[in-house]
């Protein structure tokens, strides 16, 4: 395989803001790299590079530049060079991964052999409730149940904890457990100091699992909250920037974390995710898969290998209806889960590809 490569920028547009502790989102710039194999003209795989500033340790200036020159590497040597090393920028990682197994299977946005695509199995996933004022989030998760799912995940942090309370709370009235799976993302907003206590209040509500209580990095902190809370924490942030299975290891051994949360795009793709998972079974510790505000391109490859995973627990996979000028898929949402529809056609005109 003779390879060549190219990359494109695009902005995508929020359909309405979206709140979270670290602040509001109207937009997002993500790059795509397209891998084409010389010896067949017209066929490329896609994969998507898309650093989120505020987290990903590769939102950095001069990014561009560096996706730039990964891709000259390529079409200097014909091939992806066996000294590239793409450690500091886990998207590019993520990116030229997934392009490359969608060459590898023909162009065609497949990128694992899985049901998800061949047998229509869905993937439920959870359905997400974005910061903003109390009724606005109130609306946001009738407008969800309506919409037929069984679990949502409300972004918390930002207002003033007793409102975050009370609407938890007014939900629980309504809707057992076995109705609806609350899980709340703190996004590391809470203190040090009142972090056990609002812990301690939220599992009263039977909340299924918080999402990064306090900010990454305080691994003594955050093992002592996970061996006293009442309340299952699931480590998101914190797995960021860790990329040899020692260091991996080390963190779960010290924080002992009840979940990990996997997101392919800021720890380095598919492999990278892998040697998390079997870290976490040795630990018997839960996990799920979650994007990170990708483009359907992204969410389709993450959507894919997630699948191919067996995923037992409902999946943090439904940012692909964010976006007004999203990349047209056979992606579809329908009653709390996501499917894969062979009837639609990607569309990759907006690209110019």
């Amino acid at each position: 395989m003779t390879l060549s490569a190219s990359y494109k920028k695009h902005t995508l547009k929020f359909s309405s803001p979206a709140g979270t502790s670290r602040g509001t989102l109207t937009e997002k710039e993500t790059y795509f790299i397209r891998l084409e194999d010389k010896a067949k003209p017209g066929i490329f795989g896609i994969g998507e590079c898309g650093p989120l500033p505020g987290l990903s340790i590769d939102a950095v200036d001069g990014f561009e530049n560096q996706l730039a020159g990964v891709c000259q590497m390529i079409n200097e040597a014909a091939d992806i060079p066996a000294e590239l090393e793409l450690g500091k920028f886990p998207s590019i990682e993520f990116g030229l991964e997934t392009a490359l197994l969608d060459l590898e299977n023909g162009g065609t946005r497949k990128i694992v052999e899985t049901d998800f695509i061949t047998k229509k199995q869905p993937i439920a996933i959870n359905g997400l409730i974005w910061m903003a004022e109390k009724e606005k989030m109130n609306e946001q998760v009738r407008e969800k149940i309506k919409q037929g799912y069984k679990c949502l995940k409300l972004k918390i942090g930002a207002l003033d904890f007793a409102d975050e309370y009370n609407l938890l709370e007014a939900i629980r009235k309504e809707f057992s457990p076995a109705d609806i799976e609350l899980r709340v993302d703190a996004n590391g907003a809470f203190s040090n100091e009142s972090a056990l206590e609002k812990l301690e209040q939220l599992a009263k509500l039977k909340i299924h699992s918080i999402e990064q209580p306090i900010k990454a990095g305080q691994w003594q902190e955050m093992a002592k909250l996970c061996k006293k809370s009442a309340l299952p924490i699931a480590l998101d942030e914190e797995l960021i920037g860790i990329q040899s299975e020692s260091g991996k290891n080390l963190l779960l051994q010290i924080i002992k974390p009840q979940y990990i949360i996997i997101k392919p795009t800021l720890i380095g793709g598919f492999q990278a995710g892998q040697e998390w998972i079997e870290l976490a079974h040795k630990m018997k510790t839960g996990w799920w898969i979650n994007s990170d505000l990708e483009s359907n391109i992204g969410l389709n490859a993450i959507s894919q290998w997630t699948s191919s995973l067996n995923p037992k627990l409902p999946q943090g996979l439904g940012t692909g209806q964010l976006y007004t000028n999203n990349i047209p898929s056979p992606l579809e949402i329908n009653s709390g889960k996501l499917n894969y529809n062979n009837a639609s056609k990607w569309d990759l005109s907006v690209l110019g590809w």
